[in-house]
Formats: C-alpha cells, sequence, structure tokens
C-alpha cells in the first residue's frame, strides 16, 4: 500500500477520532501522525498544450464540451457526464453542481459567459427531448487518440482539474477560493495534490533586481 493511500486512511481514522470526541464516545489523547511522503510533480496543461488539445478535439463536439468544462470549472469527468441541461443558468452564467464523489452541492457554480457560449451553441445542436448534456459516455479510445493529436500522449483527463486549480493559483487566487471550487476537505490536498505552482516560483524568483546586481 504505498504511502498517499495511508495517509489518506489516517485523516479519515483522524476525522472518526474527532468525532468520537465530540459526543463523549472516547476520552483520552489519543495522536495520529502522517508518514511522510516524497512530493511528486503535479501535471497540468501551459497556454501552448491547451489549445493544441483544443484543436485536436474540434471534430469531437461532445469531447470538446468536456474539455472546456473541466478546464473552466475544475469537476471531475463523473460529474460532468452526469450534468443535465437543467444545470445550465444561461441567464447567470453559472451551472448547478452535485459531487458524486463527496456529495457536495453548489447551486450556483459560476462560469465564463465564453464557456457558458459554447455551451449553448452545443446544447442547441441537441435533440429537443435529451435531458443530459452528454448522451454518449465518455469514450477513453477517442480520449487517447485526442490526447495523441495533440502531442500529448500521457494526459489523463484528471490533469485538467488540476490544471484548472493550478491556473487559479498561478493568477493569485487564494487557497481558500480554489479549495471551495475544487470542493476539497482540506487546503493541504489543494496545494499539494493538485497545484502546480513552478511557474509562480519563476515569476517570483524573476522579479528579483539580478540586473541591478550586475
Amino acid at each position: 500500500m504505498s504511502r498517499p493511500t495511508l495517509n489518506k486512511d489516517i485523516r479519515n481514522l483522524k476525522t472518526f477520532i474527532n468525532w468520537c470526541k465530540g459526543n463523549r464516545y472516547l476520552t483520552g489523547n489519543l495522536i495520529t501522525k502522517e508518514l511522510k511522503e516524497e512530493e511528486r510533480p503535479v501535471r497540468s496543461l501551459n497556454e501552448a498544450e491547451i489549445k493544441k488539445l483544443f484543436k485536436a478535439t474540434e471534430q469531437y463536439p461532445s469531447m470538446k464540451n468536456r474539455v472546456l468544462l473541466a478546464l473552466a470549472t475544475g469537476l471531475r469527468r463523473g460529474d460532468i457526464d452526469s450534468l443535465k441541461i437543467s444545470d445550465i443558468d444561461f441567464e447567470t452564467n453559472s451551472i448547478a453542481t452535485t459531487s458524486r464523489k463527496t456529495k457536495k452541492c453548489m447551486a450556483s457554480r459560476p462560469v465564463a459567459p465564453e464557456i457558458i457560449s459554447e455551451l449553448s451553441n452545443f446544447v442547441c445542436s441537441l435533440d429537443v427531448n435529451q435531458e443530459k448534456i452528454f448522451k454518449t459516455k465518455f469514450s477513453h479510445r477517442k480520449w487517447r487518440k485526442i490526447c495523441k493529436n495533440a502531442g500529448l500522449a500521457d494526459l489523463k483527463f484528471h490533469d485538467l482539474r488540476k490544471t484548472f486549480c493550478s491556473l487559479l493559483a498561478q493568477n493569485g487566487v487564494s487557497t481558500a477560493v480554489t479549495q471551495r471550487l475544487m470542493e476539497h476537505s482540506s487546503p493541504n490536498l489543494t496545494n499539494k495534490v493538485y497545484t502546480n505552482v513552478d511557474p509562480v516560483l519563476r515569476t517570483a524568483v524573476e522579479q528579483l533586481p539580478v540586473g541591478e546586481w550586475l
């Protein structure tokens, strides 16, 4: 069993212990400590890679709109597939979402107007009686073909969620706001597992007046 998996179980155990203490089922001072993990690089796309990915999805409207939603909202693939047309509020540029994994709901998740416009065009092409935004299931074969054409053969769809999170951080959005949009239980998960801050670090270092020193 990997250390990240063990740490996840340890965090769940800690939550259960705190619940027991809160309900007076447990007394004493039990201490839980997570295992040290090696830092793993977060896979996220840069602007050029995002453009290549969108170009590769042009002939697949359903997949293109899935990618749009993932990059613009950070939603998981399963939550995107379960979205209904009625969940989209075209007037307020928002979407009502429910996480199948955490069961958390966001009645009015903000979405960029440009994305809503693309979704509107896509929805207009669907059957009148269609309830869900996407009638067909996610095609892994088609996804692999798209990634290969975009020169991103090792890309996972979940990496689009990480890209969304990373782009927020790189554009100065606070961890608290990012955590809320990602529906994470802790800021540590947001920062450590989903956020690639390498470009932020590079920008910070480049602000040093090295030229003046030399």
